[in-house]
């Protein structure tokens, strides 16, 4: 298979260089390219459909078709990925089904869509589901169709598409290719990123032999071409290959190669599913690479240091100000201790209102909240702004009747002053309002999410890792399979191109001897579905040492409860009948020392953040009673 694999390629290098594919003198070599891989797949999936179609299915040689048609799609991801990704998941789709929670649901529902292809195809062969197997074939035929149209050839006219879909094609090598997102097969892992990366060289020599006017620099192809041959040099198995050389030493170092590149020749992306991506960003560990939120909210055209600064401070008064809840007793300082990392690491879930029992959840850290699309871990909210007001007026929480609020603060010369000037900077909004209140918080704790971790100066060649730091990365991207969920560069649940965010169905018990489960339907709540009972969103890594206790319902005190949870198959790998968990039931069979590299690595995770250390004194208010007050609470 590699053989015949190696030959195709060698053959189509040939036919480049010599220009065969040359059609009248015109610009139709990157275009034939697209056409030869375009032939050759749709001919290796007719064999695999006519196969399987035929009745007499031998499974080695089902499998065998299907490991050609996978090895034959690779270069083809380096379009359809970018310009039709919905129609991609109906030929190589990762789950069977998939609610969109994508930064769309800010303007219309999340929606169901129906998976297909071949990870599916041969997962079904893994479970001996025949019926499956013909099932997700089906739909490869037409959604291959989709990628003939004249569209696509509207998409080739100009080299702007060639630049994002090579920005798309690096994010995901160093988040889909190597972590087996969408390769059953874990022997095969590494041989399709090999042929991916083969596949992209001779994209890459068409693209230079057609649009002569911007050339990929020779360092690119340099850095390109010794990638090449560094995994080719790797071990084929994925738990033995060095994802961290692979991901600082060249991967990175490509985007940054390619973000220049970009910059230089002003490329725009027609796409409207990359849109998040900042291309001014030249490393994926640029903590810019993407915002899922605004955290100025109604400031968001304010840009003057001076005026920033102002909001900033306002912010921080907000924080720790217990007018803000309905007893003058908790403040978001009650919840989220910038010094714990902006949770509470003291206890599994809050104090409710008035001490009214606890919280049903564990308070998530602030810390780069402004990196998903869906606020909460059941994505409820959309902003980060409508989160805060929620918080705030929610009866259980700070229990503060929306009509108050302003009431207060501007019952406060100091607060009455602040929110005055500030109000000049926002000509759509130009009286004081709780927008302008909102804004200041989530401006104010947002700013710590610029601390960057060892890891991202790692990967950016600033300093280094301990060894076991490396075995623990490493780990974490094959055999442990964490990086299937928690995505480079933040380690959450959204993945390139950063519109979307993740949620998974754990079988998260409702005790440590896993007696009970269910008291939360998480994600159900929201959007009810089969799919998102007891579904929650896939949250960050980074900080995670300083973030604990862990889960929604902060059962586990400890990290290595959480790596053991995991190691074990989740809930259903601990006897407990989730229909639904999406997270293999399967034991990692991590052993202890393996377990132990995996916290060291995450302890690398911890950003640089400091803390504000001057005093804050509370504003004084007209009305005596206010003055009692405690600065961030007392609860």
């Amino acid at each position: 298979m590699k053989v015949k694999f190696l030959t195709i390629f060698a053959a189509l290098f040939g036919l480049i260089f010599m220009g065969a594919f040359r059609n009248d003198g015109d610009s139709d070599v990157y275009k034939s390219t697209y056409s030869y891989f375009l032939n050759a797949f749709g001919n290796s999936s007719g064999r695999m459909q006519q196969y399987a179609g035929s009745g007499e299915m031998n499974e080695d040689s089902l499998r065998s078709l299907i490991h050609q048609a996978r090895l034959d799609l690779k270069p083809l991801d380096f379009w359809f990925r970018y310009a039709n990704p919905i129609q991609y998941k109906l030929i190589n789709g990762p789950l069977p089904v998939e609610w969109e929670t994508e930064v769309f649901e800010k303007y219309e529902k999340p929606y169901k869509r129906i998976g297909s292809g071949l990870t599916l195809a041969e997962i079904a062969m893994n479970e001996n589901d025949t019926h499956g197997v013909l099932k997700y074939i089906s739909s490869i035929n037409s959604a291959l169709n989709h990628f003939k149209t004249d569209s696509m050839v509207e998409l080739f006219k100009t080299a702007d598409h060639f630049a994002f879909c090579n920005r798309l094609y690096i994010l995901n090598l160093s988040t889909l290719y190597t972590t087996g997102f969408e390769c059953p097969n874990q022997d095969q892992i590494i041989p399709e990123l090999l042929s991916m990366l083969k596949g992209v060289r001779t994209i890459y020599t068409a693209y230079t032999n057609t649009y002569t006017d911007n050339p990929l620099s020779s360092e690119y192809l340099d850095k390109y071409d010794a990638c090449i041959r560094w995994v080719e040099n790797q071990p084929m198995n994925p738990q033995l290959f060095d994802h961290y050389t692979f991901v600082s030493d060249y991967v990175n170092q490509l985007y940054r190669l390619h973000a220049n590149w970009i910059l230089k020749n002003g490329f725009r992306s027609k796409s409207m599913l990359d849109y998040t991506i900042n291309k001014e960003a030249l490393s994926i560990f640029d903590k810019e690479i993407y915002r899922g939120q605004n955290t100025k909210g109604v400031f968001l055209r304010v840009n003057n240091v001076d005026d920033l600064n102002k909001i900033e401070q306002l912010g921080r008064l907000l924080f720790n100000e217990p007018l803000l809840s309905g007893n003058i007793q908790r403040s978001c300082a009650s919840c989220h201790i910038p010094e714990q990392g902006f949770t509470d690491s003291t206890q599994a879930t809050a104090l409710a209102f008035n001490y009214k029992g606890k919280l049903k959840r564990n308070a998530p850290s602030l810390l780069n909240s402004e990196y998903n699309h869906l606020i909460m871990q059941d994505g409820k909210h959309l902003t980060l702004q409508e989160q805060a007001l929620s918080v705030i007026t929610n009866p259980e929480e700070m229990n503060c009747p929306e009509s108050f609020i302003l009431k207060r603060l501007l019952s406060c010369k100091t607060y009455k002053l602040m929110l005055y000037d500030l109000s000049r900077l926002t000509p759509q909004a130009p009286e004081p309002s709780i927008a302008h209140i909102l804004s200041a918080l989530t401006f104010y704790y947002s700013k710590f999410n610029a601390a960057k971790s060892s890891f991202d100066d790692a990967m950016e060649l600033k300093s280094d890792l301990s060894i076991g730091a490396k075995r623990g990365f490493n780990l974490f991207m094959s055999k442990a399979q964490c990086a299937t969920c928690h995505f480079i560069p933040l380690f959450n649940g959204v993945k390139p191109p950063f519109v979307g965010s993740e949620f998974e169905v754990l079988g998260v018990p409702d005790d440590t001897a896993f007696t009970k489960y269910g008291a939360d339907s998480g994600r159900y709540l929201i959007n009810p579905s089969f799919e998102t009972l007891y579904a929650f969103r896939t949250g960050t890594l980074k900080n995670i040492n300083r973030t604990g206790p862990y889960m929604h319902n902060g059962v586990y005190k400890t990290l290595r409860e959480v790596v053991v949870f995991y190691n074990e198959g989740g809930g259903n790998g601990r006897g407990l009948n989730i229909s639904n968990q999406t997270l293999s039931s399967d034991k990692l069979e991590l052993t202890e020392q393996e377990i132990s590299d995996i916290l060291v690595f995450l302890s690398t995770l911890n950003e640089n953040y400091t803390i504000d250390k001057q005093a804050i004194v509370l504003p004084k208010s007209k009305h005596k009673q206010y003055n009692k007050r405690v600065l961030g609470g007392i609860y």
